[in-house]
C-alpha cells in the first residue's frame, strides 16, 4: 500500500478507535444528568460535557468522511433531495429563500455541507446572519466577508466543517466558488 492510501485509513482507523471511549464519555454524562440528584451548576457543568461530546463526535464524523474521500473510498448513498430542503439549517441565524430543483445526490451529507459552509462564513465573518438563495442547482450564500472568504473556501485551514464540505460538493461532482461577497455552490 502506498503512503498515499495509508495516510487517509489511519486517519479512518482512528476516527474509529475514538468513538469508543467517547461514548463512554457521552454514555456516562447523559446517566448523570437525567438522575438529576446534582446542584444547578453540577448539572450545567455534566451539559457541558454532553454538548462537547456530540460536537466531538460531529467531528469524528467529519474527518472520517474526509479520509474516505482522500482514500478513494467515499461511497454516496444517492437518494432524490430538493436543493432547497438541502439549504434549510435548524440554525436560526442561516435562512434560506428561493426555489428549490429535484437533484440525485447524498441529501445527508449536502445538508451537512451546506450547512457547515453556512456556520463557517457566520464564525469567521463574522456575522450574525447569512441566506442561501437557492436558484434550482445553484445556491448562493450571503454575505460571505473578506474575513471568512478564504476559510469558507478552504484556501485557510482553520475550519474543518468547511474544508471537509468543500470536499464533499465536489467529490458528488459539484463546485464551490467565490462570486464577490458570497459563495456559489452549484450541485
Amino acid at each position: 500500500m502506498e503512503e498515499a492510501e495509508r495516510f487517509p485509513r489511519l486517519v479512518s482507523l482512528a476516527c474509529h478507535d475514538l468513538r469508543t471511549p467517547l461514548a463512554t464519555i457521552y454514555g456516562f454524562a447523559r446517566t448523570l444528568t437525567r438522575s438529576g440528584d446534582y446542584d444547578e451548576r453540577t448539572m450545567r457543568f455534566l451539559g457541558m460535557i454532553e454538548a462537547a461530546a456530540e460536537q466531538m463526535t460531529e467531528q469524528l464524523d467529519d474527518l472520517g468522511v474526509a479520509a474516505r474521500i482522500k482514500g478513494g473510498r467515499f461511497d454516496p448513498l444517492i437518494r432524490e433531495a430538493d436543493t432547497l430542503d438541502l439549504a434549510r439549517s435548524e440554525d436560526a441565524r442561516v435562512e434560506t429563500v428561493g426555489s428549490g430543483e429535484q437533484v440525485e445526490t447524498d441529501a445527508e451529507a449536502v445538508q451537512g455541507a451546506l450547512s457547515a459552509l453556512a456556520i463557517a462564513a457566520i464564525r469567521h465573518g463574522p456575522v450574525e446572519r447569512v441566506t442561501w438563495t437557492v436558484d434550482g442547482r445553484s445556491l448562493t450564500l450571503a454575505p460571505v466577508t473578506d474575513a471568512a472568504a478564504p476559510v469558507v473556501l478552504g484556501e485557510q485551514i482553520r475550519d474543518l466543517g468547511a474544508l471537509v464540505a468543500r470536499l464533499v460538493v465536489e467529490a458528488l461532482d459539484g463546485s464551490v466558488a467565490l462570486d464577490g461577497g458570497s459563495l456559489r455552490v452549484v450541485l
